[in-house]
């Protein structure tokens, strides 16, 4: 038997309501998911990549019960979260964009709190062993409001797990921070994971993506247009990248029908473009030579992410 997914999201549709007095189009209201069905495979790190407004946080919303599906169905863990919304809730953490969170409670005073939120008895609560495990064991008693963001962030985290949810789901938690703490938190992240919990993570840092993520889903316009593992999501990207430094001065730009696209850098450099299915490198200096240019040095650049990124939804991150 197969081990069932952490998440099931079955033809999930939301519609928001029409402002008042709007016509035409408008008047149907906002289409954010429009028929979106994928599996978060148990024990996973899986991306959730999208342009803004392509109804990532729609979706996040969805499971974290803060907003109404209009059709569709979703599981979370195996639970419905209509029909099993109490246990549905249990078996996830949503660690928010933004930071919230009482400023005038200690650390510590936030997990207990949560922990009580969540009815878990006093003895049964891990608020110190959460503290410790993000590394803010040393601020327990501090007050929450003089924590440096890096220290809320991985709060959060903390705050998110405190009912010991099999899956956890990151909303852009690096969106503003630091190259460092960035590092951190991907540290914390990948450690739970080797400890089995599922992580979802949303993010406009396509390289984290590319490095953290066993398999990933696009969505855009509120449509999913991907879902694989991450290896073969890259290796979707057709076009490779050759860069060539020339002896003299380029007189004139270089063109062939194969190209895809060809942009000089400076007097003596350019970027050839070609769909690597149809061409080599090694033709594309043939071509350029056959044009005239003595070719001095040459690099190459692979497609990575961000490349099958702009090609299947037409944006950057």
């Amino acid at each position: 038997m197969s081990t069932p997914p952490a998440i099931r999201i079955d033809n999930l549709v939301k519609r928001y309501a029409a402002p008042k007095g709007a016509k035409g189009e408008e008047a149907q209201g906002k289409l954010a998911l429009n028929g979106v069905s994928f599996d978060v495979p148990q024990g996973s790190i899986f991306g959730l990549l999208g342009p803004n407004g392509a109804g990532k946080s729609t979706l996040i919303n969805i499971l974290a019960g803060l907003v109404n599906k209009t059709s569709g169905s979703a599981e979370i863990w195996g639970f419905d979260i209509d029909s099993q919304r109490r246990n549905a809730s249990r078996a996830i953490g949503i660690v928010p964009q933004e930071i919230v969170f009482d400023p005038f409670f200690t650390p510590y005073e936030v997990l207990e709190n949560q922990g009580g939120f969540y009815g878990i008895p006093k003895k049964d609560r891990r608020s110190d062993e959460l503290l410790a495990a993000v590394r803010l064991a040393d601020k327990r008693n501090a007050y929450a409001r003089t924590l440096s963001g890096g220290m809320k962030r991985r709060l959060l985290v903390a705050k998110a797990m405190v009912h010991s949810p099999p899956i956890l789901v990151l909303d852009e938690p690096t969106a503003g921070v630091d190259v460092e703490l960035r590092r951190q938190l991907w540290e914390l992240v990948t450690e739970m994971n080797r400890e089995g919990v599922t992580v979802v993570l949303t993010t406009h840092y396509l390289e984290e993506a590319e490095e953290l993520c066993d398999r990933i889903a696009i969505i855009n316009h509120g449509e999913l247009i991907a879902n694989k593992p991450t290896r073969e999501l890259i290796e979707m990207a057709r076009e490779k990248i050759v860069r060539v430094e020339t002896e003299a001065d380029i007189s004139a730009t270089p063109a062939h029908e194969t190209f895809t696209k060809v942009e000089r850098l400076d007097d003596r450099a350019l970027e050839v473009t070609y769909d690597k299915d149809k061409l080599s490198a090694g033709q594309v200096l043939a071509i350029l030579q056959e044009q005239g240019l003595t070719i001095e040095d040459v690099t190459t650049r692979e497609a990575d992410l961000e490349d099958v990124f702009v090609q299947l939804t037409g944006t950057g991150a």
